[in-house]
């Protein structure tokens, strides 16, 4: 849920706190409704929903209903107490903190926070008590996942890391010359409490599109139409005509791109493989000359000298014929492999002419795609997007570090060699010391990832190795330029230096989810 959104929400419910607290309701286990009564008389439900990838904060009228479902919710049902009497937002970040007066009784609850961290994948909703201490939360976060902040019961409440960005409450036209001569998206990158979805209403009600490059006229338009989207950020705004056409063709062109894009790559595929072929036909009168040169070596091979590289026959018609010659191998066995490598020719072009029509149809059906590609209507080219595609083999289990890196897991000695081989010279590579495991590669290409995910593919490589399952693996790690495969080693077999060492669970990270 975008900054802006929450900002909006809070807004509204300022304007009734402080709220008579009617009781919490639980419709499922991501989502909290807490009953208000608000001082103009008015009931309606606080309903956050806190559990990934799609959380969200909203005011809803009438009444909702459903028992704690979880441990966490039956403490926040016996701890939530009293009126609401704050609700805020810091800076215009996905957070929001409400705090509830708690209530006199026989035994006192007393005064609580609750913390709706609304951040896409790594949404959480936290209870707090008055001195900002954690006395539960929906989803414990440890360092070994979040090096910057660690969120279970006891531990003083840290809030997400600080960002710079510009308020657009308070920003000028000025404040906005950054964005000079870039396209308008790029105020995701400058601008507090704007993501994709009000990046996209935002250039609506400036009347340009994501894709403008920006002068000191869309400048202007962009700052006014800011102004109005911190008064009313809700997604309702009309397009002109123009604006309509403009914003389909970027739609349909960002739907173009990739489908052209892989139709391209495999008609360059399909050429490579084309050009292979007609090389192959090439080379059949190659072939001739090698059974012509074996024929020869099996009628001479008394004058042909043992331990020789080439020598020089008298060819069937009287003319000198040169014939090269492996030294360790006899006259008999010389032949024999040069009649193996004709044959061997005489097969390819023999495949080729069967391949070379179906490739070059191949190839002209590719061509036509994509030219009802370039010609496609929006319809037409949300269809062809949706189209399953063909599943391609896959090198390695896939994951993504907390940080956004790639990595990647052998799943066998082929695929550990593999791995290993083909990655950047700076990428990074793990493995569990002293036992048989994965090749782990943290996709880093030469930067230095924090230390969460230099732990995650550490608990990757431990939970990959005979190590499974223990409570401390040391995990050696380092570039890629630093291991190498010794002579005659089997595949997956590499020797390596300038290794760091970290200790982990042998268990799959909270947070891994295979792609």
């Amino acid at each position: 849920m975008e900054g802006l959104l929450i900002h909006a929400v809070l807004r509204a419910l300022g304007k009734e706190l402080p709220a008579l607290n009617l009781g919490l309701a639980f419709p499922d286990e991501g989502t909290l409704a807490v009953l208000l009564k608000g001082r103009t008389g008015r009931l309606f439900n606080l309903v956050l929903r806190y559990r990934p990838p799609s959380p969200s904060l909203v005011l809803e009228e009438g009444r909702l209903e459903g028992e704690p479902k979880t441990a966490f919710q039956r403490q926040l049902h016996a701890r939530v107490r009293g009126p609401l009497v704050g609700a805020e937002q810091p800076k215009l970040d996905r957070v929001a903190l409400f705090r509830f007066a708690g209530e006199r009784g026989f035994v006192d609850t007393p005064p609580s926070v609750l913390v709706l961290e609304a951040t896409g994948r790594n949404a959480n909703l936290l209870l707090l008590d008055e001195a900002g201490r954690i006395l539960g939360v929906d989803r414990v976060i440890t360092k070994e996942v979040n090096r910057y902040r660690e969120l279970k019961p006891g531990l003083p409440y840290t809030p997400p890391p600080p960002y710079e960005k510009l308020d657009p409450r308070t920003l000028t036209e000025e404040d906005l010359r950054v964005l000079l001569g870039r396209p308008l998206k790029e105020v995701i990158r400058h601008v507090d409490g704007v993501g994709q979805e009000l990046m996209r209403e935002l250039a609506k009600r400036a009347g340009l599109t994501p894709e403008t490059p920006l002068d000191e006229a869309g400048l202007r338009k962009v700052h006014r139409a800011l102004k109005s989207l911190v008064e009313d950020p809700l997604l309702r705004t009309e397009l002109s005509e123009e604006l309509r056409r403009r914003f389909a063709e970027e739609e349909k062109e960002a739907l173009r791109k990739p489908l052209l894009e892989a139709l391209e790559r495999e008609r360059r595929t399909l050429l490579a493989r084309l050009g292979d072929y007609q090389r192959a036909l090439e080379r059949l009168e190659e072939a001739e000359a090698l059974r012509q040169k074996a024929d020869l070596l099996l009628a001479r091979l008394k004058e042909v000298p043992r331990g020789k590289e080439r020598v020089v026959l008298e060819g069937f018609e009287g003319e000198p014929v040169e014939i090269p010659l492996d030294p360790a191998l006899s006259p008999q066995e010389n032949a024999q492999k040069l009649y193996e490598r004709a044959k061997r020719l005489e097969e390819l072009a023999e495949r080729a002419l069967d391949l070379i029509p179906k490739t070059e149809a191949r190839i002209r059906a590719l061509e036509e795609e994509m030219a009802r590609v370039r010609e496609a209507s929006l319809e037409e080219l949300l269809r062809l997007s949706q189209r399953p595609r063909k599943k391609e083999a896959r090198l390695g289990l896939r994951y993504t570090s907390p940080s956004g890196f790639p990595v990647l897991v052998g799943r066998n000695a082929k695929e550990n060699d593999l791995l290993t081989r083909l990655a950047h010279s700076e990428d990074l590579w793990f493995h569990a010391q002293g036992v048989p495991g994965s090749h782990v590669i943290l996709k880093a290409e030469g930067k230095n990832p924090p230390l969460e995910d230099l732990l995650f593919a550490a608990r990757l490589a431990a939970y990959h190795s005979r190590a499974r399952g223990e409570r401390q693996v040391a995990v050696d790690y380092t570039r890629k330029k630093h291991v190498w495969r010794p002579r005659k080693a089997a595949p997956g077999q590499v020797l390596y230096t300038g290794a760091k060492t970290l200790f982990v669970e042998g268990t799959l990270p909270q947070e891994a989810s295979e792609e």
